[in-house]
C-alpha cells in the first residue's frame, strides 16, 4: 500500500489507538465466508468486500456461461450414439453403358434381344448408420469436454483470487485514514484544550496574544490535516464502492480485521489449474488410442433410382442394403510416437511452470514473513516511544501552566508524542495487511 497524500508532513498528536486486538494476544483466525450484508445491516467485514467483489466482478458471469457451454456439448457428444440419417443423390449421364446383346452374341436364341443400360442414370439414396463400437471415442469426446470446462472454470478462480489483493489494498488504506483522522481529532482536541488555557491566561495577563495565536495556527494545520484524511477516505471509499457494487458514503464503517495466521502451506487456485492443465493431456492422450481402434456399425440404405439393383431391368425402381460395416484405419500409427512425445513435452512444461510459480510464491512468503517480523518490531519500539513522548509532553504541559516553558515548545512536544502514535497506527495497519498479505500468497 502507498503511502497516502499528506500523511508524511502532518504534525501528530495523542490519542486514541487502535481498535481490534492487540498485537500481543493470541490473534484468532476469520471466520468462514458467510453470505454478504449491506452496509445498512452493520459495518463491513473483509470477508464481505471479498465475496461482494467476487459477485459483482463481470468475470464471474462466465463461469455460468462455461456451465452452459459444456451442458450443450455434451448433449451433442452424447447424441453420436443415436442413429445417423444422411441422405444423397446423384443424376449422370455417361457415354457408354454395357449392351449385353453385343456381349452375348450368337448365345441368344432368335428372336430374343436383351436390353442395354440407359446413358442417363439418377440414384436418391438415404442410409441409417447405427454405431456399435468406436473405440472409445465418444466416451473420450465427452471426457474432453468435461476436463476442458474445468479448466476454463478454474482459470477463473485464478483470476478472482487475485481480485482479493485489490480488495485488500484499498480495504486497509481506508481503515489507516480512519484511524489517523481519530487521532488528529485527538490532537485537536488538545490543542483547543490549550487554547482555552491560554485565553484564561491572556485575560489575567499572565500570557500574550502571540501565545494564543501560535496554538490557533496549530489548530488550522489540524484542520488541514482532518480534509486531507476525509479526501482520501472518500476516495477509497469510492474504489471499494465500485469493487462490490455498493454505494459507500461518510457514514460506512469498515470493521477492523482480526490478525491472521500465517500458515505456511500453499494452496492457491493456480495449482489446482496445473493439474488440471496436465488431466486434460490425459484424455488426449487417450484419444491417440481410440484413433488406431477399429470401427463397427450397423447400416441400412435405402434408395430410389434407375438402374436398381437388378440393373438388366432398365427401370426406376426402390432397392435396399442392409448390413454390418467395420472400418480399421492405422494411419494414426504413423504418427503416434511423435504425438506421444509431444504430449511428454507438455507435461514437462506444464511441471516447470508449476516449480517456477512455487518458487515465486515461496520467494514472496518470505518477504512477508519478514515483513511481519519487521512491524512486530516497529510496534513494541513505538510503544516504548509513546510512553517516553507521554512524559514528556505531561511535563511540557505543567511547564506551560507555569509559565516555565513557551508555548511554542509545548507545541513541539505534543507534536513529538502524536507523530509517534500515527506512527503506531500506521505499523499496526502495515502488521494486518502484511500478514492478510501473506494469507492472500499462500491461499488460505
Amino acid at each position: 500500500m502507498s503511502q497516502p497524500a499528506g500523511l508524511t508532513n502532518v504534525p501528530m498528536t495523542r490519542g486514541q489507538q487502535l481498535s481490534g486486538p492487540a498485537d500481543g494476544q493470541q490473534p484468532s483466525r476469520p471466520g468462514t465466508r458467510q453470505q454478504p450484508s449491506g452496509p445498512a445491516d452493520g459495518p463491513l467485514t473483509l470477508e464481505e468486500c471479498h465475496a461482494l467483489a467476487r459477485e459483482n466482478y463481470p468475470l464471474i458471469k462466465k463461469l455460468d456461461l462455461i456451465s452452459k457451454s459444456s451442458t450443450y456439448s455434451l448433449a451433442n457428444a452424447s447424441r453420436l450414439y443415436l442413429p445417423q440419417l444422411s441422405i444423397s443423390g446423384q443424376a449422370s449421364y455417361q457415354s457408354g453403358t454395357v449392351n449385353f446383346s453385343d456381349a452375348l452374341g450368337g448365345a441368344l436364341p432368335p428372336g430374343v434381344s436383351v436390353p442395354s443400360l440407359s446413358k442417363d442414370q439418377y440414384k436418391i439414396t438415404a442410409e441409417v448408420n447405427q454405431t456399435l463400437y468406436d473405440g472409445g471415442a465418444i466416451s473420450n469426446r465427452r471426457a474432453a469436454i468435461k476436463a476442458g470446462d474445468a479448466l476454463e472454470k478454474q482459470q477463473v478462480e485464478v483470476a478472482l483470487h487475485a481480485l482479493n489483493e485489490r480488495v485488500n489494498q484499498v480495504y486497509f488504506s481506508i481503515l489507516l485514514m480512519e484511524e489517523q483522522l481519530r487521532q488528529n481529532e485527538t490532537r485537536k482536541a488538545d490543542l483547543e484544550s490549550s487554547a482555552q488555557k491560554v485565553a484564561a491566561a491572556l485575560k489575567y495577563g499572565t500570557a500574550f496574544l502571540s501565545n494564543l495565536d501560535e496554538i490557533k495556527a496549530e489548530i488550522i494545520n489540524a484542520n488541514m490535516a482532518s480534509i486531507q484524511f476525509h479526501s482520501n477516505r472518500k476516495a477509497y471509499l469510492h474504489m471499494l464502492g465500485l469493487l462490490i457494487d455498493r454505494e459507500l458514503g461518510d457514514s460506512t464503517r469498515l470493521t477492523m480485521p482480526a490478525a491472521a495466521v500465517p500458515e505456511p502451506v500453499i494452496n492457491r487456485p493456480e495449482l489446482e489449474l496445473y493439474q488440471l492443465q496436465k488431466d486434460l493431456l490425459e484424455v488426449e492422450e487417450k484419444k491417440l488410442r481410440t484413433a488406431y481402434r477399429p470401427k463397427l456399425s450397423a447400416f441400412f440404405q435405402g434408395a430410389y433410382g434407375r438402374p436398381t439393383l437388378n440393373f438388366i431391368a432398365d427401370d426406376f425402381s426402390p432397392w435396399y442394403i442392409t448390413g454390418a460395416r467395420l472400418t480399421w484405419n492405422f494411419g494414426s500409427l504413423y504418427t503416434l510416437k511423435n504425438d506421444k512425445r509431444n504430449l511428454e513435452i507438455r507435461r514437462k512444461t506444464i511441471d516447470l511452470e508449476k516449480e517456477t510459480f512455487l518458487l515465486n510464491t515461496h520467494l514472496s512468503m518470505r518477504q512477508e514473513n519478514e515483513e511481519i517480523r519487521k512491524y512486530r518490531e516497529l510496534i513494541a519500539e513505538d510503544e516504548k516511544a509513546i510512553k517516553l513522548r507521554a512524559s514528556v509532553r505531561k511535563a511540557a504541559e505543567a511547564q506551560l501552566e507555569n509559565g516555565v516553558i513557551t508555548t511554542h515548545d509545548y507545541i513541539n512536544q505534543l507534536n513529538a508524542e502524536n507523530l509517534a502514535r500515527q506512527t503506531l497506527i500506521l505499523h499496526k495497519i502495515r502488521l494486518l495487511q502484511a500478514q492478510y498479505n501473506y494469507r492472500h500468497t499462500t491461499g488460505n
